[in-house]
């Protein structure tokens, strides 16, 4: 069963796309569901886009519910772990 829930928000950030070129992000889906290439049933996908430069702008993760859940600890950790001034 799927539950059809997509998040998305803007970012600013920096993403290595097809063929090792950097571009810019503005953009971020995430939602759970089916993955396209993920070995698993069901899988957070996040997607950071470029929308202004069309649809090759894109990177796409698939990670298990496990996987994802460890991303966000990793994160946060590492967000704590910086001095406040430096996260401004």
């Amino acid at each position: 069963m799927c539950t059809y829930t997509t998040v998305k928000d803007a970012v600013d950030g920096s993403a290595k796309g097809p063929g090792g070129s950097w571009f810019h992000v503005s953009d971020v889906t995430v939602y759970f569901d089916h993955p396209v290439h993920a070995m698993a049933e069901h899988t957070l996908n996040i997607d950071f886009t470029d929308p202004s430069r069309g649809p090759a702008a894109r990177v796409a993760l698939e990670l298990t519910a496990e996987s994802a859940e460890r991303l966000v600890a990793a994160i946060q950790s590492a967000l704590a772990a910086a001095p406040v001034e430096m996260r401004h």
